[in-house]
């Protein structure tokens, strides 16, 4: 008798002679479905014998789409997404009455036979020839299970699909030499266990798990006898047999399986027919699946974790491999995404700006020191109806990751990032700076990277209106959002400078281009997004250190094997001091100049307006030591609308402008976020100010002025001449940019 090699596997004669079993079978089963089985030999023994023991590994253990979960920060569920909604359960977990059903009506001898039984093709060839057609089948159910590794693989491919199920003479051979081994390497109950998990029961069901909460919201595990023998029934044609569709049809199947379970010896004729008599009574589950379905406004932050799992090489080192990760899910996906702060920053994205408006709004919220990103919510809802104004549009973040083309020009929200650069520098907060309400500055004032002039015409600017003019510290500029303030101290800093203190905090281009070397950057000409913002701002509130965002805790796969996710990198953008300062300069904007009616009066807070040219957007980016959130609103289609005359959240506006609208929606986001017990405090910095002019050069001004051009505002305590706040400055634009260089103008 032949032996066998070193390896364990069968000698080149036993391979053979097996291999021609299965040929010759293969011309039995073919005829038995009414195929031509001439040439089966041939085309059977064709390339097989060579390797015949070495089954793909995917057909013991094949890697079946399940539902990926994502979770909050509390271990709460934000969403379930899938390709095919299945959840992987053991034997154990299966009810018995479910084992019985499916084995009876599709293969009742299944313990008796092999991976082929002879005498199932001997009786459906009978039955064939009798009805003069295909009337039988004789596949086992381990020649089922390894068609369903075949068809599993294939995925929604319709091309791979129809080479899984084709009934060809090549693919019933290649069916059945695997069958064989299957058998051989897995076992029935593994077998049995494998094909309950992978085989479709209709109504988007993969596997009897999530077959029986489909059907009856209940685990497999629980199943009744006559409610397994239905979903057994659904097996040969989910469509025809579907209960939720038909009935009728449905109950005959399920009858039909109850009574051949009887005649195997399952279960009694007595419980057969009782159990024939109840009627099906289904308890349907909708299924739930995508970022659609995401608890409180969350689908836009959920569509941002799959463009972190498809795109990062954390979970794959190319794109398909990333995308057959995520597709075949069963992943568990804990994320930054702090419940209460959700909630309340989709409240307040959708206080003041309606789903119907013209324009839209996005919140974002990042926590200072790590990167992790709190909330993400927009006013218009997550979904493709755009009938419903629905949107997949997201608006917090850059192209890449799925927001818009360009992102959103920024305003005076930049203007503390000059203020870092120049601080940096050596510049003091005292430094002043007079000014008339417009300015011109040369073209070779303001150098590249590369020691280049970074235009080749001057820069004009201008202010928001007239009055404002006079002269300027660091604080009151703020404060107050002096254009020309900014052009002249980004002048003193150093253009590179000032976009390299922006690289530092994270501050990144929507577009994902390199940020342009052009003077109007200091007044927030180039596009950026909510969450670049709202993490550029949390450096200041954590004192210098920039942490980039992140939105994954961990993720587990199905084996329970974790994937190292991304990390937040942690480097420091400027001194401690730097920051202490512009934190205290920040907590004047919201006391007393354009964000005092976002600021909070509960703790420690600080913020920037920014509304930029015709007004097309506005913001308010504003912090507490352990909070930093970003609120734009504006146009989130094609045409920019200016929000000038216009009704947004059922309110009328003349002009909005950062403190008016973004402000507000930034307050009620904090104020639910925070807990009252959690007020830290800034670190405490002594801000030098600028000196007065003597009283004499203030009236010697007023004295050249008519009544009400330039004169200080009744009021008025500023020790500086012209300075002054008109209702309408809160949240003002900019001015003058150089709109041929950067699409347009900023603002305070």
């Amino acid at each position: 008798m032949p032996k066998k090699r070193s390896g364990g596997g069968l000698t080149t004669t036993q391979q053979a002679a097996k291999f021609l079993g299965v040929a010759a079978l293969s011309g039995v089963v073919l005829a038995g479905i009414a195929l031509p089985a001439a040439g089966a030999l041939g085309l059977a023994a064709k390339g097989t014998v060579d390797g015949f023991d070495e089954i793909p590994a995917n057909l013991k253990t094949p890697p079946l789409s399940q539902r990926t979960t994502i979770l909050d920060n509390q271990g709460g569920q934000i969403a379930t997404v899938y390709s095919r909604d299945r959840t992987v359960v053991p034997l154990t977990k299966i009810s018995p009455y479910m084992q019985k059903a499916i084995i009876a009506i599709e293969d009742a001898r299944f313990y008796e036979h092999g991976a082929v039984d002879l005498k199932g093709i001997l009786r459906a060839m009978n039955r064939n020839v009798q009805a003069g057609g295909t009337a039988q089948g004789a596949s086992t159910l381990t020649q089922q299970y390894v068609k369903n590794v075949f068809v599993e693989e294939a995925g929604d491919d319709p091309t791979k699909v129809a080479q899984a199920t084709q009934q060809t003479l090549g693919r019933k051979v290649q069916e059945l030499k695997y069958a064989i081994q299957v058998e051989e390497e897995l076992g029935k109950k593994k077998i049995l266990e494998n094909y309950l998990n992978i085989t479709f029961f209709g109504q988007q069901a993969y596997g009897v798990e999530a077959a029986s909460q489909r059907y009856f919201s209940k685990s497999a595990k629980d199943l009744k006898l006559e409610e397994a023998a239905m979903l057994a029934g659904i097996v040969q044609s989910p469509s025809r047999y579907d209960p939720v569709n038909d009935t009728e049809e449905a109950t005959k199947r399920r009858n039909t399986v109850i009574q051949r379970m009887a005649d195997v010896g399952d279960i009694s004729q007595e419980e057969a027919d009782k159990a024939k008599k109840t009627p099906i009574k289904l308890k349907v589950k909708r299924p739930k699946n995508g970022c659609i379905t995401a608890v409180s406004g969350s689908g836009f932050f959920c569509a941002y974790v799959y463009e972190i799992v498809t795109n990062d090489p954390a979970f794959g080192k190319t794109a398909k491999e990333r995308a057959k990760l995520w597709a075949t899910g069963g992943l568990t996906i804990k994320t930054t995404l702090d419940p209460r702060s959700q909630a309340a920053s989709n409240e307040a994205a959708t206080s003041r700006v309606n789903e119907t408006d013209k324009v839209a709004a996005s919140v974002v919220q990042v926590q200072p020191g790590t990167g992790q990103i709190m909330a993400m919510a927009q006013s218009r809802p997550y979904g493709l109806d755009a009938s419903q104004h629905q949107t997949m549009l997201n608006l917090s973040v850059d192209h890449k990751m799925g927001g818009s083309y360009a992102g959103f020009q920024v305003g005076s929200t930049f203007k503390p990032i000059t203020a870092a650069a120049a601080l940096e520098k050596g510049i003091s907060p005292a430094q002043s700076f007079t000014t008339d309400y417009k300015l011109t500055l040369p073209a070779d004032g303001f150098r590249t990277c590369e020691n280049e002039p970074a235009d080749t015409v001057p820069w004009n600017i201008e202010n928001e209106m007239e009055s404002e003019k006079g002269t300027f510290d660091m604080t009151s500029a703020l404060g107050k959002s002096i254009n020309t303030y900014f052009a002249k101290l980004e002048q003193q800093a150093g253009l590179c400078e000032t976009l390299t203190m922006a690289k530092k905090v994270g501050y990144i281009r929507g577009d994902n281009k390199p940020l342009r070397q052009a003077p109007s950057t200091t007044l927030g000409g180039q596009e950026s997004t909510p969450l670049a913002m709202a993490s550029a701002y949390a450096t200041f509130a954590n004192r210098g250190t920039y942490c980039s965002p992140i939105a994954i805790l961990s993720v587990t796969k199905p084996d329970g094997k974790k994937i190292d996710v991304p990390k937040s990198t942690c480097n420091s953008a400027m001194s401690e001091h730097t920051a202490d300062t512009i934190n205290q300069m920040l907590k004047g904007v919201v006391e007393d100049g354009t964000g005092q009616s976002a600021g909070l009066s509960d703790r420690d807070n600080a913020g920037k307006t920014g509304t930029t040219d015709e007004r097309i957007n506005a913001w308010f980016v504003g912090y507490t030591p352990n909070l930093s959130t970003a609120v734009w609103v504006g146009s989130d289609g094609a045409h920019q609308i200016p929000m000038s005359n216009i009704t947004i959240g059922g309110q009328y506006y003349e002009d909005v402008c950062g403190g008016c609208l973004p402000g507000p929606i930034w307050r009620t986001a904090m104020t639910g976020s925070l807990s009252a017990s959690e007020t830290p405090s800034f670190t405490p910095v002594d801000v030098p100010r600028a000196k007065p002019k003597e009283d004499k050069d203030k009236n010697k001004d007023r004295d050249k002025n008519k009544p009400g051009e330039g004169d200080d505002k009744p009021g008025d305590d500023s020790p500086f001449p012209g300075i002054s706040i008109s209702p309408d400055l809160i949240g003002g634009n900019d001015g003058n940019g150089r709109g041929q260089n950067d699409g347009g103008t900023n603002g305070p």
